[in-house]
């Protein structure tokens, strides 16, 4: 791991600092979470922001448009957007975190030069076409069939929890191109225009009353052959370098808000009453307070070294794994210990725990932490890859 400051990157987060806080107040309040058409407007206005000052794609290299920053300034950008409450990356978050990186490292020049730029500044929504019914887990036994058909692809299937689908302009996606070859070797990684006849879009409502995540349809898509990105039947090994984007760096900012939330727990905790008291006068409260901090210090502490890996290899490599899921473990157990000390509170809605907002982000960040196990990968399937490519042990038969 090689994190050490320099004069140029303190100078880039005087100069961040400094930028942002002449930006943000200027930005109004957030639309309402149901409001979508509004939701894109803000979300790719503040890429827009990002891109005109400079400090769009701050990670991606200057060739490609990207500031081509060091970890330390992409560390550094993340710690000064997170705590400043700049907005999140938001439905911007496919084509930032995961897609675009594949792209780079391994899409045609053609496609490079047609999406990368429109990503950077917020003119293309991406969402991911990756998880099926009945393909979640075993990502590689996916159904949805691709037949060659001259120029194109003739596109068949399903697929589940595809993120901000209904306002997405494009899709990475995975199919299956042959039927007859071992289930890991016949898949194909395309980009899908959202806008192409014979997809159907369905809005999920999840447990939280969100409705970010979707089902797509696909009836007889015909996506050109030039959208494809590798070789035909070689998908696998491409969703594996955007695997490893995703589970590697794309949490990084919801580590540093969480890391912020807890800091919020425990002003919360000495307001909470207790049995007279207040919740804080709690021995085991603080106590697991104070493990949680350690265990988000040492999360943080493995962010930069899987960052400085990243910049040296040009990915994250399976260190992001580990990131995953221990992070998706240690947010559960703050979750539980928040509902703990809100007690009763905790059962009411998420945005009406008494006058106390913290309190409801408590409550949100519970249900939300449901997903993490599964998202991008689920913990079981982490395990496997951190046993088996990490430590060496035979794989699973």
């Amino acid at each position: 791991m090689d994190i050490r400051f320099s004069a140029e990157e303190i100078a880039f987060r005087d100069e961040l600092r400094a930028w942002l806080g002449d930006v943000l107040p200027t930005l109004g309040d957030p639309p309402d979470r149901d409001d979508w058409i509004a939701r894109r407007e803000w979300d790719m206005g503040w890429q827009r922001k990002l891109y005109d000052a400079g400090y769009a794609g701050i990670n991606w290299p200057s060739e490609f448009g990207g500031r081509g920053s060091t970890p330390t300034e992409h560390l550094i950008f993340l710690e000064e957007t997170t705590r400043m409450g700049a907005p999140y990356v938001g439905m911007n978050f496919v084509a930032q975190l995961h897609a675009g990186p594949t792209l780079i490292l391994e899409a045609t020049a053609e496609q490079q030069a047609r999406h990368l730029p429109a990503m950077l500044k917020g003119e293309e929504v991406w969402c991911q076409g990756f998880s099926e019914p009945n393909a979640g887990s075993d990502l590689a036994s996916l159904s949805t069939r691709a037949i060659r058909d001259g120029d194109h692809y003739v596109v068949t299937g399903q697929k589940i929890w595809t993120s901000f689908g209904h306002v997405a302009d494009y899709c990475e996606l995975l199919v299956r191109t042959d039927p007859d070859a071992p289930k890991h070797r016949g898949i194909t990684w395309l980009i899908c225009p959202m806008d192409l006849p014979g997809i159907e879009v369905r809005p999920i409502t999840t447990v939280a009353g969100s409705s970010e995540f979707c089902e797509v349809f696909f009836d007889e898509v015909r996506i050109p052959v030039e959208n494809r990105v590798g070789d035909e039947n070689d998908g696998w090994r491409v969703a594996m370098v955007t695997f490893s984007f995703e589970r590697g760096t794309a949490f990084i900012s919801e580590l540093l808000g969480t890391m912020n939330q807890l800091a919020e727990m425990s002003e919360l905790a000495q307001r909470v009453p207790r049995n007279g008291s207040t919740a804080w006068d709690d021995d085991e409260i603080r106590r697991e307070i104070g493990h949680l901090q350690a265990e988000y210090d040492a999360l943080w502490a493995l962010t930069k070294r899987v960052v400085s890996q990243a910049q040296r290899t040009g990915m994250p490599g399976p260190g992001g794994s580990v990131f995953k899921l221990y992070y998706a473990e240690v947010k559960k157990r703050m979750a539980d210990l928040a509902h703990r000390m809100l007690d009763r509170e905790a059962l009411v809605l998420a945005d009406d725990v008494g006058d106390e907002q913290t309190g409801g982000d408590m409550v949100a960040s519970r249900l939300y932490v449901l997903s993490l196990s599964i998202a991008a990968g689920t913990s079981e399937i982490q395990r496997n890859i951190i046993g088996e490519r990490i430590l060496g042990l035979p794989k699973e038969r």
